[in-house]
């Protein structure tokens, strides 16, 4: 399970690199017009729009992402199914359309299928589309249906699972949202206890963009609460609102930020290059911003185990500030625009408080974060397994077919594979008989090195001319 956790969390970072710089040019869009979000400033409309245009269609994606990352052989047209998965499951589950299949007007559609464009669905798609492309992509059909035979089959089978899902997510997806809606009402009397229970499960949810469920309770008017409104409208209770919001700055600003710079400094030696570029924006752009997905979603599946850590820090977090006599508020995030704004809020109280809590809170994320990450090695951009400095290691052989073929003959020829994949310098294999792997016979291809970290599994070391070995032995295997 932790592999394939981690597996899914790999695949989503090439949708996640796209995010921090939307994010920043919002932030600087907003900062330019922070009252008219655009409609004062055609400059500020501009950037707004632009980020936005990432930033809001986070989920296509991500279906996108996972489709690719998920596929054995990374081939576009997982990408393709996975963006079938999406349509579908956003079509059939619109309100409009649910309003139609139960014969009831709009207006009482469950609120939970307003909510179901979100990154979850967006994985799922993702997921559907490419174990679909994994399961049919060799299929043969019989001569008169032979065009949609293999890769072409698979859009096709994505769309008959894609309607399973549909029909699946018609029952639970509501139970699910309106469950959580009932638990955000609740814990609405607890008071700072209930702040942080309360933020505890908004960074929980976010995988699954079941946090909406949440803060429609205690940010809008669902329950009558109305956090956000009531803060910049000055009809709530001094002291009082804004207590479910004034948590996140300390985490967004200052926390996440410091958790980044952690990652940094416990990333493999040889890999602390590349994890600098992802990091260092998706930090900037949670402390100017306040959007922390471009982070989180960088680490939530690669180490579940420490977004649990983030988790309960958030949680501490609001209540620590629920308990303390400040209160900041926000219209788009918790970030540092946000925050500056908010100063002059009718129900702000000591704003400038967030800079000494957040500097603390940011050397209990870095600490805490640094010994996880270290005490459990969790998986962290720049510490996976196959994140090893391999990049000086050089293929003894240039003859990239006769290199495969010998590969392919030690680990005892193309019916004994099962799955073919490669990293930056490995080719990553699944076999059927591990008996039948000959270490000595791969080796003499002039490869650095075979490892085997499972009976099923084989990894051989070719260097940075892997991609070439790969598409070689993929063509010897078909």
């Amino acid at each position: 399970m932790m592999k394939y956790l981690q597996k899914l969390g790999k695949s989503l970072m090439l949708p996640v690199a796209c995010l921090p710089a939307a994010g920043i040019l919002m932030g600087i869009g907003y900062w330019i017009d922070p009252t008219g979000w655009g409609a004062n400033s055609a400059i500020a409309a501009f950037l707004i729009k632009a980020g936005g245009a990432i930033i809001d269609n986070m989920a296509i994606l991500f279906a996108i992402g996972v489709g690719i990352g998920m596929a054995d052989d990374h081939e576009g047209t997982a990408a393709l199914a996975a963006i079938v998965s999406w349509l579908m499951i956003q079509t059939i589950l619109s309100p409009g359309v649910v309003a139609m299949l139960k014969g009831i007007d709009v207006s009482e559609v469950n609120p939970a299928f307003g909510k179901i464009g979100n990154q979850f669905i967006g994985i799922v798609s993702g997921i559907i589309g490419s174990s679909c492309y994994n399961r049919f992509k060799n299929t043969k059909l019989p001569d008169a249906l032979a065009f949609f035979s293999g890769k072409r089959s698979v859009a096709i089978v994505t769309a008959l699972v894609s309607l399973v899902a549909c029909l699946v997510l018609f029952f639970i997806w509501p139970v699910v949202y309106s469950g959580l809606v009932a638990f955000g009402k609740g814990i609405l009397g607890m008071g700072a206890i209930g702040a942080g229970i309360y933020g505890f499960f908004n960074r929980l949810l976010i995988p699954v963009g079941l946090h909406h469920a949440l803060n429609s309770v205690f940010w809008f008017d669902v329950a009558g609460v109305n956090d956000l409104g009531n803060f910049w409208s000055g009809n709530g209770v001094l002291g009082q609102t804004g207590q479910y919001m004034t948590g996140f700055f300390p985490v967004m600003m200052f926390g996440l930020p410091a958790a980044a710079l952690a990652m940094y400094h416990t990333a493999k030696p040889g890999k602390k290059k590349n994890a600098y570029g992802l990091l260092l924006a998706a930090a900037v752009c949670s402390f100017f911003t306040g959007v922390t997905e471009p982070l989180e979603f960088a680490f939530m599946f690669l180490a579940p185990g420490l977004y649990l850590i983030h988790a309960i820090l958030t949680g501490i977090s609001l209540t620590i500030c629920a308990l303390l006599p400040v209160r900041a508020g926000f219209n788009f995030s918790a970030g540092f625009v946000d925050w500056f704004l908010s100063f002059k809020a009718p129900m702000a109280v000591n704003p400038l408080l967030i800079i000494p809590l957040g500097l603390v809170y940011a050397a209990v994320y870095y600490f805490v974060f640094r010994l996880a990450i270290l005490a459990f090695n969790f998986k962290t951009p720049g510490r996976e397994d196959d994140d090893v400095d391999e990049s000086t290691v050089t293929l003894a052989n240039n003859d990239y077919t006769a290199v495969a073929s010998i590969i392919l003959e030690g680990l005892g020829g193309k019916g004994n594979i099962t799955s073919i994949d490669n990293c930056i310098t490995r080719l990553r294999l699944e076999i059927k008989d591990y008996t039948l792997v000959d270490e000595k016979k791969i080796k003499s291809a002039g490869v650095a090195g075979v490892i085997r970290p499972g009976k099923t599994s084989v990894q051989v070391i070719v260097g940075t001319q892997v991609q070439f070995v790969a598409d070689e032995f993929k063509k010897l295997c078909q």
